[in-house]
């Protein structure tokens, strides 16, 4: 028993070593070295400090920025330690309903506004935390937001434009806007 047991502590003292400090560290320095921004959360930072992420959305409710998908989080909107969607399926009468209230609410925001809602400004993505609108769902806003603010609507078109992610390598997903970084841009017009 003696012989089985300190090849057995040997083992167990040299694995943790390697498995738990050796490999660990070396991941997390190359991540530091190669990927900084993404090991470090795609934090946005202004005046050195974060105001967010980029990969988790926020609440924005006032007129004057752009709105994003709602979410599902609870207790509150964009809780990223509560992550997830509300899973009312297409045909849920609970869904259809409240589809229908936030598009009665994107209406009552913005009455003028003739154009077709977007189906991203009233419905949930999957995880509750999505950080993108498509570009559809900002120009919808894009009156509203500057009316509210007093800026020319070609102004906020053009951020919309210039905040416009393509598609990745040309082909996967859909283009899309980070809503928080649309928003900062709009704040950094009025300094």
């Amino acid at each position: 028993m003696k012989e089985q047991i300190r090849p057995a502590l040997t083992m167990l003292v040299l694995l943790t070593v390697l498995t738990g400090l050796i490999y660990p560290l070396a991941v997390t320095g190359l991540a530091q070295v190669f990927f900084s921004d993404q090991a470090n959360g795609n934090l946005i930072m202004r005046e050195g400090k974060a105001v967010g992420s980029k990969l988790i959305g926020q609440y924005f409710d006032k007129p004057e920025y752009f709105w994003g998908r709602p979410s599902a989080t609870a207790p509150f909107p964009y809780n990223a330690a509560a992550s997830g969607g509300s899973n009312l399926g297409p045909t849920n009468p609970a869904l259809i309903e409240a589809v229908k209230a936030r598009v009665a609410a994107l209406r009552a925001a913005d009455p003028g506004n003739d154009l077709s809602v977007p189906v991203d400004l009233v419905t949930a993505s999957g995880s509750g935390l999505d950080p993108h609108i498509s570009p559809a769902a900002a120009l919808y806003q894009a009156k509203r937001v500057a009316r509210a603010r007093g800026l020319d609507e070609a102004i906020v078109q053009t951020l919309i434009v210039t905040h416009t992610e393509e598609r990745q390598f040309g082909l996967l997903g859909e283009r899309k806007v980070n809503l928080l970084q649309l928003n900062l841009a709009l704040d950094s017009l009025i300094r």
